[in-house]
This record gives structure tokens, C-alpha cells and sequence, in this order.
């Protein structure tokens, strides 16, 4: 069983990295433009919200970034798995490889870039950032609560997949419905608003988007060195289990008709 487990696992890591190294492939710079990415990001960001137009919020810059590395991952893994079904039949066609697999493997080559993402956010916040953070003042241990929080993000983005692939079976436009569905999410979530004004607007919205909740939490651990906020944590793993019960249910009554209908 050990023996299973670990190489199932090196068979993911080999998946994931595969997916992340063709991403880039044709590229003439290859990886480096993983780098570049959130460089030119972080850069557009300072540029608009520190020097040309200023926000009258500490940190602006860094909060707004955070909240985007965290909604850019969930949307990037949940829109490119909606044909994964038909991309990738081959390898649960002609292979032992389990369907639940792909999806996980897929995933894993998105942590690669977000931690690219995570890595130029922090050489931003600690280096750069115009209010300054004095690392005596960081609590790094509450970091480790960044832990459950990546947990939820990543079960509750393959959960996601696995509906919405499932349902790309039956229903072609479920990938235009679901851009739809991302661009409300994004209205109701707290990407370009502080928190406070955001709750005060917007109360019931953070029981509504899983996304809202994870993205507030994200901050409070990262830029405030603070536990995350125990109930919404506890709300995002009750819709992630949900709408997981639910992936796998779709994926158990269509998936076994992906090869002949699409």
C-alpha cells in the first residue's frame, strides 16, 4: 500500500509538472515568463494604486495583490478543467490512471504558479512595501494557519472542476455559463474592497461566496499576522465539502459517459 501510495504520488508531481512546463513551452523565454507574470502585476499595481492614483488604505498595493494571486488561482483552475474530460480522456482511457487523479495533477501544476505569485507578493510586502512591516512584528508562526486555508482553497477549486467538467458532458455552454457565474463571484467577493467596507455593504455576501471567506482570511493571516476568522473558515469547508459530495457524485453518474459524448 505504501508502495502504491508513493508512486501514485510521484506519478501526480511528474502530471503536474508536465502541465506547468507546457504552459510555457513555446515560449521563447519558457519559465522565466512565470516569473514575469506576477513581477508585471506587482509593478501595474504600484504604479496605479501608489503613485498615480493612492488609496487612502495601508498597504493597498500588497492587499490588492494577495486577493488576486488568491482569486486568479481558483478561477485559472476551475475554467481550464471544464473540457479536462475530453483533453485528457486518453488517460483513463489507455491507462489505469483514475479520473479523480487528472483533476489533482491539473491542480498541483496551478500551486506551481501560485507560488511564484506568493513568492513576489512577499519580496513586495516585506521589501518594498512603502509603509514598511519590521519582521519583529510579524507573528510568523500564525503562518501556519496558511495551511488550512490553502486546504480549503485547493478542495473547494477541484470540487468546483469536477462539477463543472462533469456537467460540460451533458451541457456544452456550461463553460459561458460558468464565466458568468465568475464574474459575479468576483463582484461579490472582497478583492478591490477593504474588508470592513465590504461587510458593512455587502454583509450577506461572504455566506453566499466561499471565495469571500477565503480571501479575507488569506489577508488577515499574511498582512496581519492574525488568526483566521474561525466561523468563515468553518462556513468555506462546509460549501467545499458540499459542493465535493456533489463533484463526485457528477463525475460518477457523467463521467463514464465523457469518451462517447464529447
Amino acid at each position: 500500500m505504501n508502495f502504491f501510495t508513493t508512486n501514485r504520488l510521484e506519478r501526480l508531481w511528474l502530471l503536474a509538472k508536465i502541465e506547468f512546463k507546457l504552459r510555457y513551452y513555446e515560449n521563447k523565454l519558457g519559465l522565466i515568463w512565470a516569473l514575469i507574470k506576477p513581477l508585471t502585476d506587482i509593478t501595474v499595481y504600484y504604479i496605479a494604486f501608489d503613485i498615480v492614483i493612492p488609496q487612502n488604505i495601508p498597504s493597498y498595493v500588497a492587499y490588492l495583490f494577495i486577493g488576486i494571486i488568491v482569486w486568479n488561482f481558483f478561477v485559472e483552475s476551475t475554467t481550464g478543467t471544464v473540457q479536462i474530460l475530453k483533453i485528457k480522456k486518453f488517460l483513463y482511457e489507455y491507462s489505469n490512471m483514475q479520473k479523480i487523479d487528472i483533476y489533482i495533477s491539473n491542480l498541483m501544476s496551478s500551486i506551481i504558479g501560485l507560488c511564484f505569485n506568493l513568492a513576489m507578493f512577499f519580496v513586495y510586502f516585506f521589501a518594498i512595501d512603502n509603509h514598511g512591516h519590521n519582521l519583529q512584528n510579524i507573528h510568523f508562526y500564525m503562518y501556519v494557519w496558511l495551511l488550512p486555508l490553502f486546504l480549503c482553497l485547493f478542495l473547494l477549486s477541484l470540487a468546483s472542476s469536477m462539477v463543472l467538467s462533469s456537467l460540460y458532458v451533458i451541457m456544452k455552454d456550461i463553460h459561458q455559463i460558468w464565466q458568468v457565474v465568475v464574474g459575479l463571484l468576483f463582484i461579490l467577493s472582497p478583492i478591490i474592497f477593504r474588508t470592513e467596507d465590504y461587510m458593512r455593504k455587502l454583509p450577506a455576501a461572504v455566506y453566499i461566496n466561499p471565495m469571500a471567506g477565503i480571501i479575507i482570511n488569506f489577508r488577515k493571516v499574511i498582512m496581519k499576522s492574525q488568526m483566521p476568522d474561525m466561523f468563515l473558515l468553518g462556513i468555506d469547508f462546509a460549501y467545499t465539502f458540499l459542493i465535493l459530495a456533489l463533484g463526485f457524485w457528477l463525475l460518477k453518474k457523467f463521467g463514464s459517459l465523457a469518451a462517447e459524448k464529447i
